[in-house]
């Protein structure tokens, strides 16, 4: 469910060496499901702990998730890095803002997940996301771009040299192409 790697477990273990005996980390998802769900790690002391908690066994700790986490923290990573610039946390979680759909959930479901786990974060970079607004009985995906994507000029790039390419690949078979829906002479945007 969720890695801790070995430099993030020393971290921790340091850490929870300076707090109360019986302390643990808790990794939690903040408005899990949503476009603004954060993802976060704190202290864990005995008395927060919940029944219906999800104990994950480290060397010298656990980590702590509410059971409203679990399904938004699958394949999470959790790492330490140390550059010159100093020392840094990371906590990636790419099912946060969806959670994870079965291989065997309607395609409009798997699409969208692919949407919100892997295309959206690259898009936001630049101020932009785009949402699914249906599939076609002949397998095209029609998408809407908001944000920074409404009016950019590199709009029909990024729709045919990156979702289009990546979207296929993941749906051979299922999916025959992918088509832009917005307007981007009209409405505000972010760019001209």
């Amino acid at each position: 469910m969720i890695t801790i790697s070995e430099t993030a477990q020393a971290h921790f273990r340091k850490l929870l060496s300076q707090q109360p005996e019986g302390t643990n980390i808790r990794v939690f998802v903040v408005n899990p499901g949503t476009p603004n769900a954060e993802c976060g790690v704190s202290y864990c002391p005995p008395d927060a702990v919940d029944h219906d908690d999800m104990h994950l066994p480290f060397e010298g700790f656990e980590a702590v998730v509410d059971q409203q986490s679990v399904s938004f923290l699958d394949a999470a990573e959790i790492d330490f890095v140390s550059d010159q610039m100093g020392s840094q946390l990371t906590l990636k979680a790419p099912n946060a803002k969806m959670a994870k759909v079965p291989d065997n959930a309607p395609l409009a479901d798997r699409v969208e997940y692919v949407l919100q786990s892997q295309i959206n974060p690259g898009l936001a970079s630049h101020g932009g996301k785009v949402v699914l607004t249906e599939i076609t009985p002949d397998g095209l995906a029609i998408l809407q771009f908001g944000g920074g994507c409404n009016g950019c000029s590199m709009v029909d790039v990024t729709l045919k040299e990156g979702i289009e390419k990546q979207m296929l690949e993941l749906f051979p078979g299922e999916l025959t192409g992918v088509r832009d829906a917005t307007e981007h002479e009209r409405g505000e945007h972010s760019y001209y």
